[in-house]
């Protein structure tokens, strides 16, 4: 069982957000190594994570529900592979032992996992892309004797995964928070104890960002992208919206339309944005992630109205790593010092 002190503040953290996303070469690899970040992240430091150690394996087989129908599981696998990165950190925030190889994005600019993971856990451990394409001979090679796939919306994954090894399915991109399905995953697999410390930390690193961030506790918040000539604001994704929520933060009503969907805008009709404070963007990793963010927003810029908002004059564009929105543990505190960094100066 790992302690519930929260997360403490560092102020290069996510400040300046581009020190998570600093130098990288080319497109992810198909084999990396988990040590490789510092091409990827650069001089970004991870926080002070609590206590993960994982519950050491045993015997033992538990019939467990899913909402693809009861599996059979066992109770405590000495090496677990996460379908997905937001798989991985949920395994280890479970209390999970790890495979010796795990998934990552193999678009984006990554090589290895996201910047704002906990790395002792992953001290050691090889990776591979295993999206948009599956790669099931790496997850083969993983050896696994558990998966938790949170792709459960793949048929196809969902029938060929258990094939390979005990998995539990979750189709975490229904719409709803990730949140809920993290909690609903701990209760599943018997360890609820693990969730609840983890949102022990999350609603005392709260409090503390709540009065960090003082007059600015009043402003109008939005997450907004630019691509293709089109703005759009969506709460979708959940992790932005939730921790704006969460911290009583008002948040833009077209971002809140559409059950959440959003609003997409085209350039004539910027003006919509008018009274937002800050804005929030994702970005891919590294230079090349923050190029790409820089182009996008010299682009808008040549749109007037879009220029002499006050959140574009007075530099509020936020851009943060872009594997904190998919939803997981680490992304969510992650975000939050995103905000934190933001708002508190």
């Amino acid at each position: 069982m790992f302690a519930a002190s929260p997360l403490r503040p560092v102020l290069a953290l996510f400040g300046s957000v581009a020190l998570c996303l600093s130098p990288i070469a080319a497109a992810a690899a198909e084999t990396g190594s988990g040590k490789a970040s510092a091409a990827q992240c650069g001089d970004y430091a991870a926080p002070a994570f609590p206590d993960l150690t994982p519950t050491v394996a045993g015997e033992g087989i538990a019939t467990v529900a899913s909402e693809f129908g009861a599996v059979e599981l066992p109770t405590a696998p000495a090496a677990a592979l996460g379908m997905y990165t937001t798989d991985v950190d949920i395994l280890i925030w479970l209390g999970y032992p790890l495979t010796s190889s795990q998934p990552i994005r193999g678009d984006s600019g990554y090589q290895t996992f996201p910047c704002f993971f906990p790395p002792e856990p992953l001290e050691g451990i090889t990776t591979f892309g295993n999206y948009p394409e599956y790669s099931y001979e790496q997850i083969l090679r993983a050896e696994p004797d558990f998966i938790l796939n949170g792709l459960g919306y793949d048929e196809a994954v969902n029938e060929r995964l258990p094939q390979i090894a005990p998995t539990y399915s979750v189709n975490a991109f229904d719409g709803r928070s990730w949140q809920e399905h993290f909690r609903e995953t701990a209760e599943a697999l018997g360890r609820l104890d693990r969730y609840e410390a983890w949102l022990d930390i999350y609603e005392t690193r709260l409090a503390e960002v709540k009065e960090a961030i003082g007059d600015n506790a009043t402003a109008v918040v939005a997450p907004l992208s630019y691509w293709d000539g089109n703005f759009n604001a969506s709460c979708y994704a959940g992790v932005e919206c939730t921790v704006f929520r969460d911290l009583g933060l008002t948040i833009f009503e077209g971002a809140l339309s559409n059950d959440g969907d959003g609003v997409s805008l085209g350039a004539e009709q910027a003006g919509e944005f008018a009274g937002i404070d800050y804005i929030f963007t994702t970005v891919g990793v590294g230079e090349t992630g923050m190029a790409d963010h820089e182009e996008r927003m010299a682009d808008a810029a040549r749109n007037p109205v879009w220029a002499q908002l006050d959140f574009v004059r007075k530099g509020h564009i936020v851009p943060f790593e872009m594997e904190m929105v998919y939803g997981s543990p680490s992304g969510q505190l992650a975000f939050l010092e995103v905000v934190a960094e933001a708002l508190s100066n």
